[in-house]
């Protein structure tokens, strides 16, 4: 039996989740035993690689699920780490988590069946290969991975070693993008012509004078890790990574795996991606500014194989036609002027009709599931694949990949999206994958 104090801890570790996260299905006691199927009443054991921003939210919609147990976590600041094992021991009522400066030696146990990572970008790949081969089930937050070649290799190492894996692309369980994605797959607006996605505008600028020693508490030769060598700064790491593009992709790569992976959800393109690419716009914030480089704005034109074009741009570009609806989120432009608007808690249509076709009467149809973390606990158990599996995770991501290259350089490109290669212009294809720092290496 639970004492009061019990359920009062419970109360106060989970009273920053979201509505959305609140009430979650409990599955089923499972976890894989050694044969590849499931052992009844075993649980799921969780390791957590990054304890920081989003990692906190993912922690604590794990760690309510009778059947998990969260048993590791793993972070470069030592202040952080101590933090997010406080509330952990706090809600089994036991010092029992384990806490790992390196992320090899937590995956490096046997009884870890899965492991969270909410780590900056530059991390992604180099931590989801080892899990891979570790026999670990992942659950990664998007992007994917800092370039598109190292998401060819997470791709290739997860199904080689048929992982159970989820991309923290969220926005695929909600029922409103739901919806309107089964509108779009079950032919309601007839053929899509065009899509608009519209995501954040702007990158932060700051200048400063001086670049000091990191705080003992960091391992900051660790950070940066595989990446370029940075300068430490207090203003660009922990949430600030995002900004400076050898950690991340600034807004765009932080929210293609959102809106842009909400357009290829629709259209079926978890396997494929755009064949012709064109770079229009990537403008550096108009501030003083030496300590960030993403872009204040940007915009890139895609088209598919099957005709379909799609936009992609920060907010202020967008059309008035998409202003009308709403800041950002994902458009598709049908036949006969039919159109369909879906971002968070928004769904705006041509046709108010469209919006009241019940998805009982779809051909199509997914899963029910709307808590993105549960339907990776789930997938473990059933071994099914997740709403948000690996290849589209890679697949969403490389629209940001490859828009980057174009804007970046100014350019236009074909790009042959079944072999993964620039077709006009091979000597692009040396951008794909990033050249690893020190002794860091990465390999299929």
């Amino acid at each position: 039996m639970k004492t009061s104090s019990t359920s009062l801890s419970r109360r106060s570790f989970l009273g920053g989740v979201g509505a959305a996260l609140a009430a979650p299905y409990i599955i089923p006691a499972s976890a894989l035993g050694a044969d590849g199927t499931t052992a009844a009443n075993s649980r799921i054991n969780i390791g957590v690689v990054g304890t920081g921003g989003q990692a906190s939210g993912l922690t604590e919609n794990a760690i309510k699920h009778k059947n998990t147990r969260i048993i590791a976590l793993c972070d470069v600041d030592s202040n952080r780490l101590k933090e997010a094992k406080k509330l952990v021991d706090q809600y089994y009522e036991n010092e029992d988590c384990a806490s790992y400066s390196d992320y090899r030696e937590l995956l490096a146990r046997e009884d870890i069946d899965a492991v969270i990572v909410a780590t900056p970008d530059h991390w992604h790949a180099m931590v989801c290969v080892e899990a891979a081969r570790r026999g670990k089930d992942i659950y990664c937050e998007k992007p994917l991975t800092w370039s598109l070649g190292e998401g060819q290799v997470v791709v290739k190492t997860v199904q080689e070693n048929k992982r159970v894996f989820q991309t923290g692309s969220m926005q695929r369980s909600a029922p409103n993008f739901k919806q309107a994605c089964e509108l779009v797959r079950n032919g309601y607006l007839g053929k899509i012509k065009h899509i608009l996605v519209a995501l954040p505008n702007g990158g932060h600028a700051m200048w400063v004078d001086e670049f000091p020693a990191p705080p003992p508490e960091l391992n900051w030769e660790f950070y940066v890790g595989p990446a370029e060598w940075t300068p430490f700064h207090p203003k660009r790491y922990h949430w600030d990574w995002r900004w400076w593009l050898s950690f991340g992709g600034g807004q765009m790569m932080d929210w293609i795996g959102h809106h842009g992976d909400i357009a290829h959800m629709a259209m079926d393109w978890d396997n494929t991606g755009p064949a012709e690419v064109e770079g229009v716009l990537w403008t550096p914030t108009k501030e003083r500014n030496n300590l960030y480089n993403g872009p204040e704005s940007y915009l890139f034109n895609c088209k598919y194989n099957n005709g379909t074009t799609m936009t992609v741009a920060s907010a202020a570009q967008m059309p008035d036609e998409f202003k009308a609806c709403g800041e950002m989120g994902t458009m598709f432009f049908g036949e006969d002027g039919k159109w369909l608007y879906v971002d968070r808690g928004e769904l705006k249509a041509s046709d108010e009709k469209l919006l009241k076709i019940r998805s009982r009467d779809m051909e199509f149809k997914f899963r029910r599931q709307h808590n993105h973390m549960t339907d990776f606990l789930d997938c473990i158990e059933s071994r099914e694949e997740c709403i948000a599996p690996v290849n589209a995770g890679h697949r969403s991501a490389s629209i940001g990949h490859l828009g980057k290259i174009a804007c970046t350089l100014g350019c236009s490109f074909k790009w042959d999206p079944e072999k993964e290669q620039f077709i006009d212009n091979p000597a692009l294809n040396g951008m794909l994958m990033r050249k690893y720092r020190a002794d860091w290496s990465l390999e299929a």
